[in-house]
C-alpha cells in the first residue's frame, strides 16, 4: 500500500498509527533505511539483525562448524578464563 505523507521539520515523518501497531513499533525503538533502486526501504531494526544471524549461521554451517558445538566451546573458555582470574575456584 502506498501512501504519501509529508517531510516535517529536521526530516521527520508519522508513521501511522496501524503501521506502528501492525511491527510493533514504539518510541525509541530503531528503524533501519535501505537505498535501493525503487528508493528507500524501512525497516524496523529486528529483521536487519535477524539477516545478519542468519548469515552468520550460513557462515557456521559453510565451514562445518554446529552452533552447538560453538556455544560449548565458549562455555569452556570462559570457565578457563574464570579459573585462571579466581586462582581456580570453581564457576
Amino acid at each position: 500500500m502506498r501512501r504519501v505523507y509529508t517531510l516535517q521539520e529536521n526530516g521527520q515523518v508519522t508513521l501511522p498509527s496501524q503501521w506502528r501497531e501492525k511491527h510493533g513499533l514504539k518510541k525509541g525503538d530503531l528503524i533501519t533505511f535501505l537505498e535501493t533502486e525503487e528508493g528507500l526501504l524501512v525497516q524496523p531494526r529486528a529483521p536487519v539483525a535477524m539477516h545478519l544471524l542468519d548469515r552468520i549461521g550460513q557462515a557456521l554451517r559453510e565451514k562445518g562448524i554446529e552452533l552447538e558445538e560453538l556455544v560449548g566451546d565458549g562455555r569452556d573458555i570462559r570457565e578457563e578464563l574464570y579459573r585462571e582470574r579466581y586462582s581456580g575456584e570453581d564457576a
